[in-house]
C-alpha cells in the first residue's frame, strides 16, 4: 500500500472522533444541498407537466369562414413550437361544458341557443423556455380576421416560470453556501491533524521530505472525508425523499447524474479544503 494512503487511513484510526465530526457536518452541508436539489428537481417535473397541459385557445366568430379556418390550422400546426391544433364546432363546445362543468348542467339544458363559440385548441411541444413561446403562439393566431379571443393563461404561466427561476437561484445560492461550510470543516479537520503532527512533520523535513511527499497524506484524507460525508448525505437525501413519498406526496428521484455530482462534489470540496490548508500551515511551521 502506498505512503501516503496508508498515513491517512491511520490518521482516522488515530483520530476517529474527529474524523466522525468532519464527515458528519459534510454530510448535514450536502444534505441541504440535496434536498434543495431535490426540491428543484420536482418543481422543474411538475413544472414540465403543465406545460405539456398549455393550450392556446383563438375563439372564432360566428361568421368564421371553415375553409379558411381550416387553412389556418395547418398554417399553425406548421409552427415548430406547436405540436397540434384540434377545431372545437361550437356544438362539440357545448357538449365539453355540459360534461365537464356537471354543475351548470341545468342552465346549459335551459339555454334556447348555444352561447358558446367555436375555437381551434393548440397545444403546445413541452419542455419549452418560457411564456414568450405560447404568448408568440397568441399573436400568430389573433392575427387572423375571424379570430374574436385568444387566451392562455399569460398571469398563471408567468407565475410558474418565476417559481422555477426562484428555486433554481435558491438551490445554486444556498448550495454554494452550504459547500463553503464544507470546505471550512474539512480544512478546520485537516489543519487540526497537521498541527497535532507538527513534530512529525518537522522531522521528515530534516530529513529530506519534499512538501509535496509530506501533503499527499493529508489531501487523501481530505478526500476521502469529503466523499464519506458526500455517501452519507446521498444516503439521508434518499431517506427523506422515501419518508416524503411514502407519508405525504409522490416525489421523483433525482437523476442519477445529479447523485454522481453531490458525490463527486464532496471529494472536490475535500481535496480542495485540504490543499488550502495544508499549504498555508506547511508555511506556518516551517
Amino acid at each position: 500500500m502506498p505512503y501516503a494512503l496508508r498515513e491517512a487511513l491511520a490518521a482516522f484510526r488515530r483520530a476517529p472522533m474527529l474524523t466522525g465530526l468532519s464527515v458528519a457536518m459534510i454530510a448535514l452541508s450536502l444534505l441541504v444541498v440535496g434536498l434543495f436539489g431535490l426540491a428543484a428537481f420536482n418543481i422543474r417535473a411538475v413544472i414540465a407537466r403543465l406545460e405539456a397541459r398549455v393550450e392556446v385557445i383563438a375563439f372564432l366568430r360566428d361568421n368564421a369562414n371553415f375553409a379558411e379556418v381550416t387553412r389556418a390550422k395547418i398554417e399553425l400546426e406548421k409552427l415548430p413550437v406547436v405540436r397540434s391544433v384540434t377545431y372545437i364546432s361550437r356544438e362539440q363546445a357545448l357538449e365539453i361544458a355540459r360534461r365537464e362543468l356537471g354543475e351548470l348542467r341545468e342552465v346549459f339544458g335551459t339555454l334556447e341557443g348555444n352561447p358558446l363559440p367555436a375555437s381551434l385548441e393548440i397545444t403546445l411541444e413541452p419542455n419549452q423556455s418560457g411564456p414568450e413561446v405560447a404568448t408568440s403562439v397568441a399573436q400568430h393566431a389573433g392575427r387572423f380576421d375571424f379570430v374574436e379571443e385568444v387566451q392562455y393563461g399569460r398571469e398563471w404561466l408567468e407565475k410558474i416560470y418565476l417559481l422555477r427561476r426562484v428555486a433554481g437561484a435558491a438551490t445554486l445560492i444556498l448550495g454554494a453556501a452550504f459547500a463553503l461550510v464544507a470546505a471550512l470543516i474539512i480544512g478546520a479537520a485537516v489543519r487540526i491533524a497537521i498541527f497535532a503532527r507538527r513534530d512529525e512533520i518537522s522531522i521528515m523535513r530534516l530529513v529530506g521530505a519534499t512538501d509535496g511527499f509530506i501533503r499527499r497524506p493529508f489531501l487523501i484524507e481530505g478526500l476521502f472525508s469529503g466523499l464519506l460525508g458526500a455517501a452519507l448525505a446521498l444516503l439521508l437525501t434518499w431517506t427523506a425523499y422515501r419518508l416524503l413519498s411514502d407519508s405525504l406526496f409522490q416525489l421523483e428521484w433525482v437523476p442519477d447524474l445529479w447523485a454522481v455530482a453531490l458525490f463527486a462534489l464532496g471529494g472536490v470540496l475535500g481535496s480542495l479544503a485540504s490543499v488550502a490548508a495544508v499549504r498555508r500551515h506547511l508555511r506556518e511551521i516551517s
